[in-house]
């Protein structure tokens, strides 16, 4: 193999720009031509190829978000969309890509791969640490790092004026980043997708520190608890608990940018030299992770089909720490 390509797709994570430098340098170190591309599947479609050498990945490490931008593209989803990616990735004979991304990315990859006959390895590239195969995925140290940094912030307003507040984070289908970031601000509740959340278990635990005088208390909630947003979910605690006086903060996208942690560098740097490898062995259809602390491959369809569960033990963790 002597060219291939990489490209970050769907949404950013700090953390990105870090794999892009590894894999970039390690092709260089293998004595293979690595060329990027611009905007995922939809810069494929669209052309959208630049070398990548080893002084245009200088200085990036530290940064977040990609330099080689994200999209999601709807035109990937046509066969006639896939069929000017092939072409474009022929033209520039590419003969193995590494996508960055999450389970859309990888779900691409494994149908288009089988379509061109391109081999395609994947690097975990999400802040919400849902992908079965690897411990920790690039962008979620830092992403509960941002969350913890802003609720620190938070929680000196809701002691200066005795507020309940209700901390929205990311989480559609999956509650990691609440769950460590709840434990690690010191949360009183932490409400994810995967458990069904009891509001009467919800006032209960904040009548519990009520009687203890407690003057503030938080309640992280990842977006797609059962019972709602953090606006519902505060509607309904306040109806019932209104001893409180009540803010609703919603972090949105704050969570994906910023400066990825050392944690997040060294990560993406790991995966970003195995992905290389794994593509000159001939591996493909495969996303490189990391499970206890060894790097391993799972099968996109795997990786995709399959979920991460959430730690029974730091919900527990939760309930026991809130007393």
């Amino acid at each position: 193999m002597n060219k291939i390509a990489v490209f970050t797709s769907g949404g950013d994570s700090p953390g990105m720009n870090a794999c892009i430098r590894a894999v970039a340098r390690a092709g260089i170190y293998r004595k293979i031509q690595v060329m990027g591309i611009r905007r995922g599947y939809e810069g494929m479609i669209d052309g959208e190829f630049i070398p990548l050498d080893s002084s245009s990945v200088s200085n990036i490490i530290q940064r977040g978000g990609t330099i080689l931008k994200s999209a999601r593209s709807k035109r990937f989803m046509t066969s006639g969309g896939r069929g000017q990616a092939a072409d474009h990735l022929m033209q520039h004979g590419i003969e193995g890509v590494i996508a960055i991304g999450g389970d859309g990315t990888f779900r691409g990859a494994k149908e288009f791969s089988g379509e061109c006959g391109i081999p395609f390895v994947g690097i975990p590239g999400t802040i919400d640490n849902d992908l079965f195969g690897t411990d920790f995925t690039i962008g979620y140290d830092t992403a509960i790092n941002t969350v913890v940094r802003a609720i620190d912030q938070i929680r000196d307003t809701a002691n200066s004026h005795d507020r309940l507040f209700f901390i929205e984070v990311m989480g559609r289908d999956a509650g990691f980043i609440a769950l460590r970031s709840g434990i690690g601000s010191g949360a009183e509740c932490v409400l994810v997708p995967e458990t069904r959340t009891d509001i009467d278990q919800v006032i209960a635990t904040l009548e519990q520190g009520w009687g203890r005088k407690k003057s503030s208390s938080i309640i992280v909630v990842a977006e797609g608890d059962d019972a709602g947003g953090a606006f519902e979910i505060a509607k309904m605690v306040n109806q019932k608990f209104s001893q409180y006086d009540t803010r609703v903060t919603i972090l949105g996208h704050v969570q994906r940018g910023g400066s990825p942690t050392a944690m997040d560098r060294v990560l993406a740097s790991e995966l970003g030299v195995a992905a290389v490898d794994a593509l000159l062995a001939g591996k493909r259809n495969i996303m490189i992770g990391k499970l206890h602390r060894e790097i391993s491959g799972t099968s996109f369809e795997k990786a995709t089909k399959h979920h991460m569960d959430i730690n029974a033990n730091l919900l527990r963790l939760v309930e026991i720490l809130s007393v």
